[in-house]
């Protein structure tokens, strides 16, 4: 998740009765305020459409350096090689 800053500020959303209350009982039956409760679940609806993103934009000063890493080869990662070759536990 983000880092929270020191400060905040106001962010105002307009909803129907309806949506309230479906808002205020969500956030009742999380044991939090309404005010928490939206923040918390904007926040992870947010933080999921920027890592779905398909297009990733890499600025032109940079791409140079982008073709150099990709171009790189693979490092071995012994750990990961290890956990690679363990079978899932559902196959134990």
């Amino acid at each position: 998740m983000m880092n929270v800053p020191s400060t905040s500020s106001v962010l105002s959303v307009r909803v129907n009765p309806a949506e309230r209350a479906i808002l205020e009982a969500a956030a009742e039956q999380a044991h939090t305020s309404l005010s928490d409760f939206v923040r918390r679940k904007a926040l992870e609806s947010a933080e999921v459409e920027v890592l779905n993103r398909l297009v990733v934009t890499i600025p032109a000063k940079d791409w140079e350096a982008f073709e150099a890493w990709i171009d790189r080869p693979a490092e071995t990662i012994a750990p990961l090689v290890e956990l690679a070759r363990r079978a899932p536990s559902w196959e134990r």
